[in-house]
């Protein structure tokens, strides 16, 4: 039976019992693509294709993927009668929760949960039960989470937005239909790098926190301005709201400190995901020891409601504690090597596409990175609406796909590189990557 026989076949029987055949939205891709096992930095599909995979899972994959020592970890915890209790203390909890704090200057408690969305909700609600206030600060084309109020304003066509604004805020634009607007009546949207524009929102409205990722990710790899950062802290001690980082992406990623410690600026709260636990589900809100105090404040009226059934399931924080005990044992030698290898993927990629004249640049930060049809890295969302050329862009990373190189096809979408991933793969990478931009470059001239 074919590739695209064993294929057809499998859309067909998902379609017939989920909509759409996935449970994620943005699993959905063109051209369709179905995976069956994964190690390392490789992915097979149902025709034991391999490809070297650049997206891993949207990024959890530090490690790379199916990681012996973290599976170990997790498998092994069962076997000693850890369950998941429903009450009560845990030990690894404890054990997890300590890792954190002394290898994160940014976090002096923390609370477990299951996934980035439910971690940046709640800290939106510990933001407004600490200062009483409804108010938040969002960014033009980050991406905070799938609940209503932040589900916003991250891929919206510059039709839908308008004209850049600065100083003032954008149009609200919910990701899909069903978004309760009623709520979002809250939600102030600036763009990235506008100090001016997050003065312009306070100045109208108590403001109870203004979230943003420090690096915005999921348009590709938008980095804040010299100061940009710095700015926002004394903005938020100036006028009183909490400064929260989404570092759901950004942390552990580049540092294991997560991107505050490289950028020295220390948010109120934040929250992490992804490569915490190397691909298991689990999210962590940490933030000072004042802030995290509140969920168990004296007064009932003041006090946040966390819950969750399966917060801090002991799979997940046995993961997470391998996770976490690998990065600090190997600190000096992983970061080192995913900062080389994304590097010579820069400079490859930036040869590549001068030596075919085609107009580009790569934004990257250790190993993330992306490419835009522009001349520069871009410093918001208008940049890339206004001069990004996103049919090129899916135009390359189809023909990378079919080469064996696995960018996620949609435009703009981040890659991850793990300490998995060798440099003959980064090699190969760039061998197949000349071989596509020169077929982009002839279909572009004809």
């Amino acid at each position: 039976m074919s590739r695209q026989t064993k294929l057809d076949e499998l859309i067909a029987h998902n379609s017939r019992y989920i909509p759409g055949g996935v449970s994620s939205a943005n699993r959905i891709i063109d051209p369709p693509v179905a995976f069956t096992r994964a190690a390392g930095a490789y992915l097979w599909d149902l025709a034991d294709k391999r490809y070297i995979d650049y997206h891993g899972a949207f990024g959890p994959y530090l490690l790379g993927h199916n990681f012996e020592e973290v599976n170990r970890a997790a498998t092994e915890v069962l076997a000693t009668g850890e369950s998941l209790f429903g009450a009560g203390l845990s030990v690894l909890e404890g054990r997890l929760a300590e890792l954190l704090c002394k290898r994160v200057p940014a976090i002096d408690k923390i609370v477990l949960l299951n996934t980035g969305s439910e971690a940046t909700s709640f800290a939106i609600r510990l933001s407004r039960a600490i200062t009483g206030r409804k108010h938040i600060i969002v960014m033009q084309g980050g991406y905070n989470g799938n609940h209503d109020e932040l589900a916003c304003n991250v891929f919206n066509s510059l039709e839908e937005i308008g004209p850049r604004v600065s100083p003032g805020e954008y149009p609200l634009r919910p990701v899909g239909a069903g978004t309760n607007l009623q709520d979002s009546r809250f939600v102030h949207v600036v763009n990235f790098n506008d100090l001016e524009s997050v003065r312009y929102v306070c100045r109208r409205y108590l403001i109870a926190a203004l979230i943003t990722e420090p690096i915005l990710q999921n348009i590709g790899v938008v980095r804040p301005e010299r100061g940009y950062l710095e700015g926002l802290r004394a903005l938020a001690d100036e006028l009183g709201f909490l400064l929260i980082f989404d570092e759901v992406k950004t942390g552990f990623r580049h540092a294991l400190g997560g991107y505050s410690a490289i950028c020295g600026v220390t948010p109120d709260l934040v929250a992490y995901g992804k490569a915490v636990a190397n691909g298991f589900p689990l999210a962590v809100v940490g933030g000072k020891r004042e802030c995290m105090d509140a969920i168990c404040h004296s007064d009932a009226s003041r006090r946040p409601f966390l819950a969750g059934t399966y917060n801090g399931h002991p799979v997940a924080v046995a993961a997470a504690i391998r996770t976490i005990e690998l990065l600090s044992e190997h600190e000096s030698a992983i970061y080192p090597k995913l900062e080389t290898l994304g590097q010579k993927m820069e400079t490859g990629m930036l040869d590549i596409f001068a030596k075919y004249g085609l107009k580009a640049c790569v934004a990257r930060q250790g190993s993330a990175f992306s490419f835009y049809f522009m001349e520069r890295p871009p410093r918001d969302f208008h940049d890339i609406l206004l001069q990004h050329d996103f049919a090129k862009d899916v135009a390359l990373r189809r023909r990378l796909l079919d080469d064996g190189i696995f960018f996620m096809p949609i435009a703009t979408k981040q890659c991850s590189i793990s300490a998995a991933h060798q440099p003959e793969d980064i090699e190969f990478t760039l061998e197949r990557f000349e071989h596509a931009v020169g077929k982009l470059a002839k279909s572009v001239a004809k």
